[in-house]
């Protein structure tokens, strides 16, 4: 088993809350080593309360748990360095809009506003319905173009 092959398998564990898009390319993955049959897996949780981490714990140790030659997977949850949404790949940020979830803007500056293209239609022409959604990580938004309600994730 290499790191590389790793890798890769992390691509199949998606993100709970969001099937489309993999934890790899939502930046979570933080560090992958292998010695010796032993996995050792970093993740950042987008945010502390995440409830869905132990589904992600349990979802990588059953991906990567069965491929040839690893004898066990660790999977460790840590928060230095955090998780920012600049982390997303590119991959994953078109994954989102077509899941209908907005991307957060990349390199956003704490003093700039936070303005939200439209996932469905592309339009700007949206405004901010609710700040918490579903998830601590995304926002309820409409769009006055298309008349659609959507989410978008949160810069941080």
């Amino acid at each position: 088993m290499t790191e590389e092959r790793v890798w890769e398998l992390l691509q199949e564990v998606k993100d709970p809350e969001i099937p489309v898009i993999s934890l790899v390319e939502m930046g979570m993955v933080n560090k992958v080593q292998v010695q010796d049959g032993i996995v050792q897996i970093e993740v950042l949780p987008t945010f502390v309360g995440c409830p869905a981490l132990e589904i992600m714990k349990r979802n990588i140790a059953e991906i990567v748990g069965v491929a040839e030659g690893v004898q066990e997977v660790r999977v460790q949850f840590v928060f230095e360095p955090a998780w920012t949404s600049d982390r997303i790949s590119d991959v994953g940020r078109e994954k989102l809009k077509t899941f209908g979830i907005a991307p957060p803007p990349e390199l956003l500056q704490i003093e700039e506003s936070f303005d939200v293209p439209c996932p469905f239609c592309g339009s700007s022409n949206t405004r901010l319905d609710n700040l918490f959604g579903p998830a601590a990580c995304r926002s309820i938004l409409y769009c006055d173009s298309c008349k659609n309600p959507f989410e978008a994730m949160k810069p941080v």
